[in-house]
C-alpha cells in the first residue's frame, strides 16, 4: 500500500501544479508523445517488405513486441515480454476475449492489416485505462473515414508464396459523400503444410481463412456521427504443429455501434460513446492426428457486451481525457473424452465453468504543454471487477481442489501513471513510471485440468489468488535530424504476487502423457527488464538503412530465469529507391537463447541469422496505381527456431512471394 500512496501523492501533487500553472489558452497546443509505438501499413506499400503480408508477420517487426508460434496461424502477441494475460489487446478499444483454453485464437486473429489504419502499442501503465494490465496495451485500430465528395474508392489485391503453396486474395470498396459513408472489406488465405528449412515438411501446419468487414456511417447533425461497424472471421481446418491438437472451427462476429460529437464548445473538444458486442466460437479437433490415445470434444465460447465513453477537454495548456469503460464476458468450455472401447462411457467436464466477469471502470488521463520544451502527463484509473461460476457442476468440481471457493469474487483494481518529456534541437529525453493491477485470468482463476504441451503438465486454477501489482519504470532517449535517427529506450517492471504455476506432487494428471499437475500460485516477486536501440541512416535521399536491437532479462525471486524472456535480437534493413522502383536487403536474427527457464520447461535455442531480398514497382496513373512486389524470404534456406517457437516448432525456410494491388481513386484520407 506504501506504494499505491506514495502515487497518489504525486498525482495530487500534479493536479494542484496543474491549478497554480496553467495559463491562457494556447491554440499552438499539441499532444505529448508518450511511448507508444504507431505503425500505419494501409496501402503503403513500400513500407512493407511484404505487402500482403498477415498482421502476425507485420506485428513481429515492431519494437517491444514479440509473438509466440504454435503454428503458421493465429500466433500470440507478448508485449514487453509478457503474454496475453498480463496485456490488453483491443480492437477499436473493444475488448475481446479468446474461447479457446490453449490460446489459439487471440484477438490479433481476427482482423486483417487492409482493416486497419494504425496499430498503437503502449507501454506499461500508459496504456491501461480502459483495462487494468501490467505490461501495456496493442489497440488495433481500423480505418477511419471522411465525410467529403470523394465518390467510390477500393483497391483489389492477390498475393501468393511458395512455401505452403499460400494464397492471398482480397478486395476493398468504399464510397462516400458529405452525409454518408461506406466501406466493406474481405479476404481470404489458404495455405498448405509448410517447410522448415532444409527442406523439412511441417505436418498440421495448414489453415484456411475468411475475413468480411463492412463499415458505414451516417451525419445526425453538422458535427455528429454514427457509426456501425462489423466483423466476421471465419477460419477452418487449422493445424497446430506444436500441439497435440488442431482447430476444426475458429469463428468470430465483432459489432458496434459508435456515436462521435465533435467541437461541443469552445474546451470539449469530442465526446465518442460506443457499445459492443462480440462473440466466439473455438473448436479443438484431433480427429485428424494419428494414433490418438483417446479422442476428445473440447468446444469453448465466449461473448462480451461492451461501452466505452471518452471526453476530450482543453483546459489552457492542458488536454484532458476522462472517460468509463465496462465490459460483461462470459466464458466457457468444455472437454468430453470418448474411450476406444465402445461399452464405456464418455467422461465430460468443464475446462472453463461458465466464468462470467463484469467489469465497470474509470480513467482519467491529462497531456499538459508546460511550454515548447517540456511535457508532462499523467493518468489514473479505478475499477471494479466481479467473477462469477454460473454453473453448479463447474463451482463444484473447483470445491475439490478448494472447498471453501466461494461461486463469486469481488476485486478492485487501481493504476497510475506520470511521464515527463523535454525536446529541444533534435533532441527528445522521456522519462516515467506506473504502478498498475490485475486481475487473474480466467484460466488463472479457474482453469480445470489445462494441458500445457510446453512444460507437460496439466494446470489448475485458484479462484483465491491475489490481484497482481506492478511498478515499472521508463527511460527513453532519440536524436534526429534530416539523415540520422537514433532511439534509445528502455524500461523495467517489479511485479509483486507474481501468477505462475507451482507443481503440486500430490495431485495427479488427468491428460494422457502428462507429467504432472500444477496449480497457479504466486511468487513474492518477479522482475523483467527490456532494452531498444533503434537507428536509421539516410545518406542521401533514396537510399535508407535501419536497424533494431533488442535484449530482455526476467528472473524470479530466487534469480530463477523465466519462460518466454526474448534473448539478443536484431533486424537490419537496406533500403533503395529508383524512380518507380524499390528495392530491399533485409536480415534478422538472433544470438543464442542462455537465458532459458529449465523449471518450465524451457531448452537452449542456437543462434540463427536469415537474409531476405525483394523489389518492387508502382505504376501511378491520374484515379489508379497498381503496385507489384517480388521476393525471397530465408534466401538460404537456413533451419532455425525461436525462444518463442512453442516446442521449438521451426520457422519457415526458403520462401518466394509475388503480390499485385490494384487501387483505383487512391483517396484513403483521415483526420
Amino acid at each position: 500500500m506504501w506504494i499505491f500512496r506514495r502515487y497518489i501523492l504525486l498525482v495530487l501533487w500534479l493536479a494542484i501544479a496543474d491549478f497554480l500553472f496553467a495559463q491562457e489558452p494556447d491554440t499552438s497546443f499539441t499532444s505529448l508523445n508518450e511511448i507508444v509505438v504507431s505503425a500505419k501499413p494501409v496501402l503503403d506499400y513500400k513500407s512493407q517488405t511484404k505487402p500482403l503480408s498477415s498482421l502476425d508477420e507485420y506485428m513481429e517487426k515492431m519494437t517491444n513486441v514479440g509473438l509466440i508460434k504454435r503454428g503458421n496461424y493465429a500466433w500470440e502477441p507478448m508485449l514487453n515480454s509478457m503474454a496475453s494475460e498480463r496485456i490488453a489487446v483491443t480492437i477499436d478499444g473493444m475488448h475481446i476475449f479468446g474461447a479457446c483454453t490453449d490460446k489459439m485464437d487471440p484477438v490479433t486473429s481476427y482482423v486483417e492489416v487492409s482493416n486497419l489504419k494504425e496499430i498503437n502499442v503502449s507501454s506499461g501503465q500508459s496504456g491501461a485505462s480502459s483495462r487494468p494490465s501490467i505490461g501495456g496495451s496493442v489497440d488495433l485500430v481500423r480505418n477511419c473515414h471522411e465525410y467529403t465528395s470523394s465518390g467510390w474508392s477500393g483497391a483489389v489485391n492477390f498475393g501468393a508464396e511458395s512455401n505452403a503453396s499460400l494464397v492471398s486474395a482480397g478486395a476493398k470498396v468504399k464510397y462516400a459523400n458529405h452525409l454518408f459513408f461506406t466501406e466493406a472489406n474481405f479476404m481470404f488465405r489458404n495455405a498448405d503444410n509448410y517447410k522448415a528449412g532444409k527442406n523439412t515438411l511441417v505436418n498440421f501446419s495448414q489453415f484456411t481463412k475468411h475475413n468480411a468487414s463492412l463499415t458505414a456511417g451516417v451525419k445526425v447533425a453538422e458535427s455528429q456521427t454514427l457509426t456501425a461497424s462489423l466483423i466476421v472471421d471465419n477460419a477452418t481446418n487449422i493445424g497446430y504443429p506444436a500441439l497435440p491438437m488442431d482447430v476444426s472451427l475458429a469463428r468470430a462476429f465483432i459489432t458496434s455501434l459508435e456515436h462521435t460529437a465533435k467541437a461541443i464548445s469552445p474546451a470539449i473538444e469530442a465526446w465518442n460513446t460506443k457499445v459492443y458486442f462480440n462473440t466466439l466460437k473455438h473448436i479443438m479437433d484431433d480427429t485428424k492426428r494419428p494414433n490418438v490415445a483417446i479422442h476428445m470434444d473440447m468446444p469453448g465460447n465466449s461473448e462480451t457486451y461492451g461501452l466505452l465513453s471518452n471526453a476530450i477537454v482543453n483546459v489552457k495548456k492542458h488536454k484532458f481525457i476522462f472517460g468509463i469503460s465496462g465490459y460483461y464476458n462470459r466464458s466457457l468450455a468444455e472437454m468430453t473424452m470418448y474411450p476406444k472401447n465402445p461399452l464405456e462411457k464418455p467422461m465430460f467436464m468443464f475446462t472453463w465453468p461458465d466464468i462470467r466477469t463484469l467489469y465497470l471502470g474509470l480513467n482519467t488521463k491529462d497531456h499538459w504543454m508546460i511550454n515548447a520544451h517540456h511535457h508532462l502527463n499523467y493518468s489514473l484509473h479505478a475499477g471494479f471487477q466481479q467473477n462469477k461460476i454460473a454453473d453448479e457442476k463447474g463451482l463444484q468440481s473447483m470445491e475439490i481442489f478448494y472447498p471453501k471457493a466461494s461461486p463469486t469474487k469481488n476485486r478492485f483494481l487501481y493504476g497510475l501513471q506520470a511521464g515527463y518529456t523535454f525536446e529541444k534541437n533534435g533532441f527528445e529525453v522521456t522519462f516515467g513510471s506506473g504502478y498498475g493491477e490485475r486481475a487473474p485470468s480466467v484460466s488463472e482463476g479457474y482453469g480445470f485440468y489445462l494441458f500445457n504441451s510446453f512444460d507437460k503438465y496439466d494446470y489448475i486454477g485458484n479462484p483465491d489468488l491475489k490481484n497482481e501489482k506492478s511498478v515499472d519504470a521508463n527511460v527513453g532517449f532519440v536524436y534526429r535530424n534530416n539523415k540520422v535517427k537514433v532511439n534509445v529506450n528502455g524500461n523495467y517492471f517489479h511485479i509483486f504476487n507474481y501468477i505462475i504455476g507451482a507443481i503440486n506432487p500430490a495431485l495427479s494428471p488427468m491428460t494422457i502423457g502428462a507429467t504432472g499437475v500444477r496449480q497457479y500460485t504466486q511468487l513474492p516477486f518477479a522482475q523483467i527488464a527490456n532494452a531498444n536501440l533503434e537507428l536509421s541512416y539516410k545518406p542521401i535521399w533514396n537510399l535508407a538503412f535501419k536497424g533494431l536491437f533488442s535484449y530482455s532479462y526476467g528472473t524470479d525471486n530466487k534469480q530463477a530465469y523465466l519462460p518466454l524472456i526474448r534473448p539478443f535480437s536484431f533486424r537490419f534493413n537496406v533500403n533503395y529507391t529508383i524512380k518507380s522502383f524499390d528495392f530491399e536487403v533485409a536480415t534478422e536474427g538472433a544470438a543464442k537463447h542462455y537465458a532459458y527457464s529449465e523449471n518450465y520447461g524451457e531448452t537452449a535455442t542456437s543462434a540463427y541469422a536469415i537474409l531476405n531480398l525483394s523489389a518492387g514497382y508502382k505504376l501511378l496513373l491520374p484515379q489508379y496505381q497498381l503496385y507489384v512486389k517480388v521476393g525471397v524470404e530465408n534466401i538460404a534456406d537456413t533451419y532455425y527456431t525461436t525462444y518463442a517457437d512453442w516446442n521449438h516448432i521451426p520457422r519457415r525456410g526458403r520462401n518466394f512471394f509475388v503480390s499485385l494491388s490494384f487501387v483505383f481513386d487512391k483517396t484513403n484520407r483521415c483526420h
